[in-house]
């Protein structure tokens, strides 16, 4: 049966999708291109990045930006796909290991959660890159079921923790019931044990309530959640329902788990309608010995940064800030994927 590793094991890269004029990143293509550049710089520190570029000009410029902000060059890695958009967590491939640890990434459908914006070209991305050769020898498979990498959560030994309704949803999987949705990832990711949860959400936030918005493994018998502590807050009772399903799940041997509250950032509005975006710390992304996590310019940063150091101690806090991805409704782990140490890059 496959395994699906948990996001702290080892890891060969972090893939990412660079924005382009067309994207919605185009009326803030510099300042976006400057965050992925910090973001790239930080990631190379630690690991090998893998970019995915629109076409040889394009990546020909992502190489020159990235060289010129001290990216070795043996930790960067480019290839080509046409892209709709940049969130590499939910459209990148979803890697297990096999019995022997041999890699397989498992092509999941992507239809742009629940087809709210034009994603033919982000659903390809995986194939395209295998084709060329990006993943080196992994093998690939597509799954009938659409779900995005945002959507889950592992332990790494295989627990899964996920919304309900960001995978049992007549917009995503018509016709799916969660027996059947259970069925394919027992199939394609090694899953033995399902923690579903019903309530939680950040206003403004398109996933429908991707688990890694919400609650996270940081151990496998502790998880951090998001809360929001002012019960004038619209998202305060789902969030509050979310922390009581948390306390009541159990780990496999039936003690409950340790949970971790990560405090909220105060509300960041859009500068345009004034809707609420979808800001908090469980967005984060584990490096290989360090963990990087968003801040917002707000008084919160630091506390949810302590608490963060506490959750993984030995690992080098790292910060970035993620203003403007809020601004386009996500954040840090949505733009990123691991792909697990077993994976041999192609070369770039």
């Amino acid at each position: 049966m496959p395994r699906l590793p948990a996001e702290w094991e080892p890891q060969a890269a972090i893939l990412l999708t660079w924005p382009h004029v067309q994207t919605p990143w185009a009326q803030e293509l510099d300042r976006a291109e400057a965050l992925w550049t910090e973001l790239a710089v930080l990631i190379a520190r630690r690991e090998p990045v893998l970019v995915v570029a629109r076409d040889p000009d394009h990546a020909a410029m992502v190489r020159g930006r990235l060289t010129a902000a001290g990216v070795p060059p043996d930790r960067l890695h480019l290839a080509l796909a046409q892209s709709n958009d940049v969130w590499a967590r939910d459209h990148g491939p979803v890697t297990v290991l096999d019995e022997a640890g041999e890699p397989e990434l498992i092509d999941f459908r992507f239809n742009a959660w629940g087809a709210k914006y034009p994603c033919e070209l982000d659903d390809r991305i995986p194939a395209t890159l295998h084709a060329a050769g990006a993943f080196g020898q992994a093998r690939l498979t597509r799954s009938a079921l659409t779900l995005e990498g945002g959507a889950i959560e592992t332990d790494g030994a295989g627990t899964l923790l996920a919304i309900t309704r960001t995978l049992v949803d007549p917009a995503r999987n018509a016709g799916w019931e969660r027996n059947t949705c259970q069925a394919e990832l027992t199939q394609r990711l090694g899953v033995r044990r399902f923690l579903w949860l019903r309530h939680g959400c950040l206003s403004g936030d398109d996933t429908d309530g991707h688990i890694d918005t919400l609650a996270r493994f940081c151990t496998p018998d502790t998880l951090c959640h998001v809360q929001a502590t002012d019960p004038g807050d619209p998202d305060y009772a789902g969030l509050a329902d979310m922390g009581r399903e948390l306390a009541a799940l159990t780990q496999a041997s039936g003690r409950p788990y340790r949970l971790a509250p990560l405090p909220p950032p105060r509300p960041i509005l859009d500068q345009v309608d004034g809707h609420r975006l979808p800001a908090g710390y469980a967005n984060f992304l584990i490096l290989n010995g360090a963990l990087l996590m968003p801040v917002y310019g707000d008084p919160a940063d630091q506390i949810a940064a302590a608490r963060l150091k506490d959750l993984f101690p030995g690992r080098e806090l790292l910060t970035l800030d993620c203003g403007p991805l809020v601004r386009q409704g996500g954040s840090l782990h949505c733009i990123t994927m691991q792909l697990p140490a077993a994976v041999q890059l192609g070369q770039g």
